[in-house]
């Protein structure tokens, strides 16, 4: 039978791993949320870009430098 020390060693092991667990969770949470953001701003990113281009061309039709 063990005693309790090789009991507590025990326990301290099993919350060891689970802490452990619960972080590696969380990192996967963080970075999936990081990645997420990237892929939104690129997102924005690309919008803007479409609207600037947009308005430029619009200004170089009203202006007639388009031609």
């Amino acid at each position: 039978m063990a005693d309790n020390s090789q009991k507590v060693a025990y326990h301290a092991g099993e919350a060891k791993g689970e802490a452990q667990e619960k972080a590696s969770n969380l990192m996967d949470k963080a970075s999936n949320a990081v990645q997420s953001a990237k892929e939104s701003i690129q997102e924005v990113g690309q919008q803007m870009k479409a609207k600037t281009q947009g308005a430029a061309d619009a200004v170089k039709d009203a202006t007639g430098m388009n031609k």
